[in-house]
């Protein structure tokens, strides 16, 4: 079946359907990424979006039934040049074009994916809209320019959990698959830290990392009040990544805000963004975002150079840090601001996916420093397992 791929700004592109056969509408992005397909497909932060891989073949190792970042996929179509007749992998489950028809996600295929993100690129990520039932490219572009954007729309109301749950998931295993998380396993006897994390559309490798780490972990609803979260008695509480405009999830900026002083913070993507908003700073648009696994960060504190992975469309104006808030870590691509430390809050936050899943594993080591923070800093002390 035929499809089409209108941007606002008046650029066609016209391809074969795959996936759902609708018309969706998005943001259309470019992801760098090489592989994990799969992960991007699912991260929640991708509400609101249509994601065109740069990577030509996409769908040759299918779906499996482990990779997943969320329960479903938020983004609302997906872009390749090429889509693979084969899925060949001993843990594949279904190809890619039966996943995103039983979610009913729009994919379209065939396109000069090389010509979209130069496009991209140079024009900014803007309004589009993928289409087999539109046949007039003319009607397809007024409706991408009717389309709001990303600015000033809080989308996290529409991927957060309906309500708290308890994640009991540790890191993948080629043997086992999901290791049981520490406290699950009478075998890891220790101390181990409580965690709260708001879901403001948290990938679920944050939170097998936190696990891994030695941590409980509940997670919350992103309205979740910070008196109900302190009345839990965490030693640390984790804001996550999400989609849209931080500046507009004014309750999450207040929960950060009354949070900060009494509990170790971690904030990471979206979450980065809520802890610095609640600090002072102030956040905007990128002109296309950072969206994959090869963007190389500076660690001021460290001084070492770490390959992360990352997903944004908004970032933290340095000029805009306040007080005893400083530059922890920058992008040698752009020289955005990738992290912050506070110099009285125990307090970490970061810009790129330390998570990875997918892409590099460079920067896990902050949720070590995490449960550092939470052993230096916790109000209640760590839970003791003697079993």
């Amino acid at each position: 079946m035929k499809a089409t791929l209108a941007l606002a700004d008046g650029r066609i592109f016209h391809g074969e359907s795959f996936g759902a056969h609708l018309q969706a509408t998005g943001e259309v992005v470019f992801n760098t990424s090489m592989c994990g397909y799969q992960e991007v497909i699912t991260d929640p932060s991708y509400c609101g979006q249509m994601v065109a891989m740069t990577y030509p073949l996409i769908g040759n190792y299918g779906i499996n039934l482990e990779d997943f970042e969320a329960v479903r996929p938020f983004m609302s179509g997906l872009i390749i040049k090429e889509l693979s007749g084969i899925a060949s992998n001993w843990r594949s489950k279904k190809s890619l074009d039966e996943f995103l028809r039983e979610f009913n996600v729009a994919g379209i295929q065939g396109i000069d994916t090389r010509a979209l993100t130069r496009h991209i690129r140079d024009k900014g990520a803007q309004q589009g809209i993928i289409s087999t039932t539109e046949t007039d490219p003319k009607k397809l572009v007024e409706q991408a320019r009717s389309l709001p954007g990303l600015e000033g729309r809080d989308l996290v109301r529409e991927v957060t959990c309906p309500q708290p749950y308890d994640w009991v998931e540790g890191e993948w295993d080629i043997e086992r698959g999901y290791n049981k998380s520490p406290l699950e396993n009478p075998r890891e006897p220790g101390k181990y830290y409580f965690v709260v994390a708001y879901d403001l559309g948290i990938k679920f490798n944050i939170l097998r990392k936190l696990t891994q780490a030695g941590c409980r972990v509940k997670v919350v609803p992103a309205h979740t009040g910070w008196e109900e979260v302190l009345a839990m008695k965490p030693d640390g509480v984790f804001f996550s990544n999400g989609p849209g405009d931080p500046a507009a999830v004014d309750y999450a900026i207040e929960n950060a805000r009354n949070l900060f002083g009494r509990v170790p913070v971690f904030g990471i993507c979206l979450g980065h963004q809520i802890v610095s908003l609640a600090l002072g700073a102030k956040t905007f648009k990128l002109k296309f975002g950072h969206h994959g696994g090869n963007q190389p960060v500076m660690d001021l504190i460290g001084q070492r150079v770490e390959i992360t992975a990352q997903n944004h469309g908004f970032a933290v104006d340095p000029e805009s840090l306040k007080g005893d808030v400083e530059t922890a870590s920058i992008n040698l691509n752009d020289k955005t601001l990738e992290g912050v430390r506070h110099k009285k809050f125990p307090l970490i936050s970061v810009q790129y996916h330390p998570e990875a899943s997918p892409g590099p594993n460079d920067s896990s080591h902050l949720f070590h420093e995490f449960v550092k923070l939470m052993e230096e800093n916790s109000p209640n002390g760590p839970v003791e397992r003697t079993d």
